[in-house]
């Protein structure tokens, strides 16, 4: 059965050894953010973490890491734990394929709605245990809430409602800081309702059941609605209900719930934060959220995600929700692509792998890949192998790499494309030139190199394969 909340989520993750308890009294800080810089060096499968007793804070309840690895993940989407990552991401694209869009299920009595804070009672510090993600950031961020917001000139339009994760800063007991970048959807609404001289009312929910984080990060299209994708991913609706101060649409099972509008061309420096990219990110002029109203279960956990050096947990998060995408947009348009592997640093770098239909076929996938909704923002360089090269294993994609790729014919670099702002290097921050890398081999009429005689695998060598494993296991 789906999960409807964090909670039973969690449960199930300790069921599979996958959640720690941390028991013992830690610090704030540093302590809960060392911790989630730690953990991922618990490789294979690193667990989330939990703790519940955080000095300065009488009832905290921190939940990090959660989707903090393959197991966990895998675990998500009901899969088994030892699901390798490749096939975890041919079942997203699957089920996405198969089953999109699933209408989601209206429910009554959220579990958020158990108390509340309105107007001049709303202070996010009385209900959040708040601390910073890095040394060097400017303040506390929640960092792994679900943003809900509508297409002001189309509020009727379901999909065309956006459920996002972007960084917000808190300024205040109820002000936040938000960074929308260009390309996503908040920011075409924002633009939007500023165009008619109003505030964007927006929804935040904090502690999440594990499938809406993964779509509220997955880049779909304008009008595909998350929901509707959670509910595919799920194999169930996925139950929602109406915010009541806003009537947004927010998940039903969430642990904290914040409604209230970002401020019509209202603008203030938020930042710098340690981001994605293993950079900080300066300070900028950015819009800012007025919180009107708080709904929260009893004794609410509060669920944050680590940012940092790759691997953390985002690396995870982001993985099988932007390799789906991009290879349903790409495989659309050319049905020869095989495989794509968006998973480092949110896919600006991509490996993809391809049939050609005729010489400089590979190049049209690599550039077309980076027009895509998510490419747009991201895919600033995009690596294109033959179709017997696994683009998730990296010895062959090296491989191809170094005996492929002829520099003088095979680079493609474009001059000044859009990059998410993020990017440390950009210049000017959102534009950068990007490059495709040709490591496929020539075929018609592209007649360069030598590549008639390829060694293959001796015929017998998967019989032995099966023979060695056999031996090992039993041992």
């Amino acid at each position: 059965m789906p999960y409807d909340d964090l909670r039973s989520y969690l449960a199930e993750l300790k069921r599979h050894g996958q959640l720690l308890h941390v028991e013992e009294e830690v610090a704030a800080e540093p302590d809960l953010a060392a911790a989630a810089n730690a953990v991922p060096a618990l490789a294979p499968n690193p667990p989330a973490l939990y703790f519940d007793r955080v000095t300065g804070f009488t009832d905290a309840r921190i939940a990090l890491n959660v989707h903090g690895s393959w197991a966990n993940l895998a675990v998500a989407l009901d899969l088994p734990p030892s699901t390798p990552p490749r096939e975890q991401v041919e079942e997203f694209s699957r089920r996405w394929e198969r089953d999109f869009p699933v209408a989601p299920e209206r429910r009554e009595n959220p579990l958020w709605g158990e108390q509340s804070m309105v107007g001049d009672d709303v202070d996010l510090f009385k209900v959040l245990p708040l601390f910073r993600l890095n040394d060097g950031d400017g303040g506390f961020y929640i960092d792994k809430a679900a943003v809900v917001s509508r297409d002001p000139d189309d509020v009727e339009d379901f999909d065309k409602q956006n459920v996002g994760i972007y960084r917000m800063q808190v300024k205040g007991r109820n002000r936040l800081g938000i960074q929308p970048a260009p390309m996503h959807d908040i920011a075409v609404h924002l633009r939007k309702a500023e165009e008619r001289g109003e505030d964007l009312p927006v929804a935040i929910a904090i502690g999440n059941d594990p499938v809406i984080p993964i779509v509220a990060a997955a880049p779909l299209a304008y009008d595909q609605s998350e929901y509707h994708l959670a509910g595919a991913l799920r194999g169930a609706p996925a139950p929602i209900t109406a915010a009541p101060l806003t009537g947004l649409d927010v998940p039903w099972g969430s642990e904290v719930v914040l409604e209230g509008v970002i401020e019509a061309r209202i603008r203030e420096i938020e930042g710098p934060f340690g981001e994605f990219t293993g950079h900080y990110s300066g300070g900028r002029l950015l819009p800012v959220i007025r919180i009107d109203r708080i709904s929260h279960r009893r004794d609410p956990i509060f669920e944050s995600l680590y940012l940092g050096m790759p691997w953390t947990e985002i690396d995870y998060l982001t993985a099988a929700n932007t390799c789906a995408p991009l290879y349903r947009q790409l495989k659309a348009d050319f049905p020869e692509v095989q495989a794509v592997n968006a998973m480092y640093t949110h896919g600006l770098l991509a490996i993809i792998s391809t049939r050609k239909r005729y010489g400089g076929f590979a190049k049209v996938v690599g550039t077309r890949a980076m027009s895509t909704p998510h490419g747009l923002g991201y895919c600033k360089i995009v690596i294109v192998v033959d179709e017997d090269v696994d683009p998730f294993d990296l010895p062959r994609v090296m491989w191809a790499l170094s005996t492929k790729v002829n520099p003088a014919g095979d680079l493609v670099q474009l001059p000044n494309f859009p990059i998410v702002g993020l990017d440390p290097g950009a210049q000017p921050p959102g534009m950068t030139d990007k490059l495709v890398i040709d490591a496929t081999t020539p075929v018609a009429p592209d007649q360069r190199g030598h590549y008639s005689q390829p060694v293959t695998d001796l015929p017998e060598a998967r019989e032995w394969a099966a023979r060695l494993r056999a031996l090992r296991d039993a041992g």
